[in-house]
């Protein structure tokens, strides 16, 4: 962060040198001195100032200058900056003036010019307004700012975007006076939202992804045209291949459509996972398994998809969406699953404004003394449950079957059924949304008597089922019919060999119907869908794919 700012403003270059002079003397070791030769300039700097984030602590403009006098200006400094201390620089001819300013525009103090000497006539004034100041500083702003509407899906999709990336960012509303100040000092309105302002002070109004993430420092294309290795994917499978494919000398990228960490990553803790005896969040594991890629030497490539795979003699070729494709010896298919839609009437349209797959940990404190809806039994319901039980007055747990042991781990239930402020509603589903700007209302019906019902809530986190991300690959690997990639001896399954299949020997165990494609993860055919296991799978498709290259 740069220093606070001293703003000094006059038009007349003379006095405009001399002051800056004699502030630079005193505080330029602390502070950084900003001189303007006109109001208009001045206000131009302040924008600049407030769109890095950064602080102004004193302003000092002259009384007479044209166009935009010395009163006015600090009026309309007041709207960016409203904590930093005011003073008028007057002639004694214009003391009146200076002292209706006090009252008007709340100028902290006037100073009749000449100053000198400043050590007993500017310093004194100077210091006892600094001192004020850092009383009650504002607020500085080092990180990623966002400003938006409270109910709106793409100011959302850009807050879970960079939540799931693990990066810091500030959330302001566009209708509160700090939203407002960053609007104004873009120079944009409210029908820009949502509008981001990254920490080097550049705006930006309702990015994609991409242009957000390359804005922010995330690679968003690949370093080189040819690797030994392409894992496609940055869930748990996708992080345990690049970290053991990168270790191993394995020149290796990691391409990632949406962010690290999967499904996993979105998990609030996860308390059985081997060697973390008192849970880990899946934002902490995402983040030190990402660090560890990178730490051996693995690219991460963000926001980009992948949407076609095609053998080209020993290598294989993987095409994106930006039109570019990357060529590698192997790859691994990590793409995990995502969480099934609700069908019911009404939810397609809250989707964002109430309506949340997954668990949306950026809306929990926002549900501070409400009530929350949950549908899914498996164990990324219960931990958002558990998760949303410290902020929400009540969580409601809806499951279609009759008990939640069916498909819960039993630390999760006893977890479950030890807090009171969650409820567990069997054989329950959800069979409309309503609501204007935002989720107000679910239509819940009983499976059991088709009895419904309506309750009153802005907050509804689905966790239902899993789809595989693998149209794709229609075509080019075999699939089973809800779309899982089919590896190893399930291949042999019907006692021939798989389509396109050209080796003597039969697939090793991950491997897929392309020759040195495997799948790891959920992805995968018959996996079993935990963590751990996805872990490992990524592991245990490194060691097979050495065994690949070594024989090729």
């Amino acid at each position: 962060m740069a220093n606070p700012a001293i703003i000094t403003v006059d038009d007349d270059p003379a006095v405009s040198r001399a002051v800056a002079r004699d502030v630079r003397r005193r505080y330029g070791d602390r502070y950084r001195v900003v001189r303007a030769d006109s109001g208009e300039a001045a206000m131009d700097a302040l924008r600049e100032i407030k769109l890095r984030g950064e602080q102004v602590a004193v302003m000092l403009a002259d009384y007479r200058m044209p166009h935009m006098n010395g009163i006015q200006f600090l009026e309309a400094a007041m709207d960016l900056f409203p904590m930093a201390r005011r003073v008028l620089l007057t002639a004694y001819a214009d003391t009146d003036a200076a002292i209706d300013a006090i009252n008007i525009v709340d100028v902290d103090h006037y100073l009749l010019k000449p100053w000198n000497p400043p050590e007993e006539k500017l310093y004194p004034v100077v210091d006892g307004l600094l001192d004020a100041w850092l009383s009650s500083p504002e607020a500085a702003a080092d990180e990623v700012r966002v400003v938006g509407h409270r109910w709106s899906a793409p100011s959302f999709k850009i807050r879970d975007f960079l939540a799931r990336n693990l990066v810091p960012y500030r959330w302001l509303l566009a209708d509160e006076p700090e939203g407002e100040r960053l609007l104004s000092a873009a120079g944009l309105g409210t029908d820009s939202v949502p509008v981001v302002i990254t920490p080097d002070g550049k705006s930006l109004a309702a990015p994609s992804v991409t242009e957000l993430a390359a804005r922010i420092g995330l690679s968003t294309t690949p370093a080189a045209d040819f690797y030994d290795l392409v894992v496609i994917g940055a869930g748990p499978a996708g992080l345990g291949a690049a970290v053991y494919g990168a270790s191993e000398g394995l020149r290796t990228v990691l391409v990632e459509q949406r962010a690290t960490g999967g499904q996993a990553g979105q998990s609030s803790r996860i308390e059985n996972y081997l060697g973390f005896p008192d849970g880990v969040s899946g934002a902490q594991l995402t983040e030190r398994a990402r660090r560890q890629a990178l730490k051996f030497g693995a690219e991460l490539i963000t926001t980009c998809e992948a949407i076609g795979l095609e053998s080209g003699g020993s290598s294989r070729v993987l095409r994106f969406s930006d039109g570019t494709s990357i060529t590698t010896h192997t790859v691994v298919l990590a793409t995990g699953v995502s969480y099934r839609m609700l069908t019911a009437p009404g939810l397609a349209e809250l989707t964002g404004r109430g309506v949340f797959y997954g668990s949306a940990a950026t809306e929990a404190p926002s549900c501070a003394d409400s009530e929350v809806y949950i549908v899914g039994g498996a164990n990324s319901a219960g931990q958002a449950a558990v998760y949303f039980s410290r902020y929400a007055s009540r969580v409601h747990i809806l499951i279609r079957g009759g008990d939640l042991r069916r498909g819960m781990s039993q630390y999760l239930v006893e977890q479950i059924e030890a807090i009171d402020a969650i409820e567990v509603h069997t054989c329950t589903e959800v069979v409309a949304g309503e609501g204007g700007e935002h989720l107000e209302r679910l239509v819940l019906r009983d499976a059991t008597t088709g009895e419904k019902r309506t309750v009153e809530t802005s907050w509804l986190f689905v966790f239902i089922g899993a789809e595989p991300r693998t149209d794709w690959l229609d075509g080019a690997v075999q699939r089973d019919d809800r779309g899982f990639v089919i590896t190893g001896p399930d291949l042999l399954a019907d006692g021939r060999r798989p389509v396109g299949w050209t080796l003597p020997r039969a697939p090793y165990h991950l491997e897929s119907s392309m020759p040195g494609v495997f799948a790891a993860g959920d992805v995968r055919a018959t996996s079993v869908k935990r963590v751990a296991s996805a872990v490992g799978e990524g592991a245990m498709a490194v060691s097979l794919i050495h065994r690949y290259l070594e024989a090729q």
